[in-house]
């Protein structure tokens, strides 16, 4: 009799052991680099059927899978819920809320209410009423609005939409430029040639007299080539930078790092 409590003894205090084990796993990884749309979605939730004992803990994770994201749970939890068995990845609904997809990306469990607690309230197709709990999983904390600078920079890595129908002619590319880190401050000259082109499809370029500039001596540019309304300059070495066309003369794009323009010269 006293082995027997001591194993139940044993046995509750492993169940409590693994419950807070649940309760502190951290979030899934690259759950702080997910979109802010899915990102207070992301990690363990319980699964229950209302009116049923039965629950699942299942994890919805950020890892891109068929018709939606990873979704991991138990395989036990097949046996206590078995609508589970049909279930391959999550994905959120037009309104921002939780969906379990099956293998085709067909909704089998659509959370569409929000129920008490900060959990959803959801139907299967046949109707049967399930309820997604927090139960106070930890959870990514929300991201800050970015600041103005922080939005201007982010644009700034961005590159930007040209369209090629408005951009200079091929033809009228070759021939000699003026290059500025500063607007009408010349670092440099180069000469983009017309050709004839390398194997690599690339024009000859070259540096026309002496470059004062360390950075451009380093990059060494070599050749260019044109294609969609960009200008890309390319290096001795294989590297390369891109550049758009605007008010009358050409700039780096993105606009990160050290600023280039070039302007062609009469």
């Amino acid at each position: 009799m006293e082995q027997g409590l001591k194993a139940i003894a044993v046995l509750a205090g492993a169940l409590v052991a693994s419950g807070a084990a649940a309760q502190t796993q951290p979030p899934p990884r690259g759950a702080d680099r997910a979109p802010a749309a899915i990102a207070p979605l992301l990690g363990a939730w319980d699964v229950e059927k209302v009116g049923a004992s039965r629950r699942c803990t299942i994890t919805l994770g950020v890892e891109e899978a068929a018709h939606g994201r990873q979704l991991r749970f138990p395989a036990t939890c097949r046996r206590a819920l078995p609508i589970l068995s049909t279930v391959a990845s999550w994905a959120i609904t037009a309104e921002g809320k939780p969906r379990l997809n099956d293998t085709q990306g067909k909704p089998v469990l659509v959370f569409g209410e929000t129920g008490a607690g900060g959990g959803f309230d959801g139907r299967s197709a046949d109707g049967e009423r399930y309820r997604l709990d927090p139960k106070g999983y930890p959870r990514t904390a929300a991201r800050p609005q970015p600041s103005a600078s922080e939005l201007a920079a982010t644009a700034a890595q961005r590159p930007t939409a040209v369209d090629p129908a408005s951009a200079p002619a091929a033809e009228s590319l070759p021939g000699r430029y003026s290059m500025m880190r500063q607007a009408g401050r010349e670092a440099c000259r180069i000469v983009l040639n017309a050709g004839p082109p390398a194997s690599t499809g690339r024009l000859p370029a070259a540096f026309e007299g002496n470059c004062g500039d360390t950075g451009l001596t380093i990059f060494d540019p070599a050749g260019w080539r044109y294609a969609a309304g960009r200008l890309s300059l390319i290096a001795r070495k294989g590297h390369s930078v891109e550049l758009v066309f605007e008010n009358g003369q050409w700039r780096k794009d993105p606009a990160v790092g050290a600023p280039l323009m070039l302007r062609k010269l009469p």
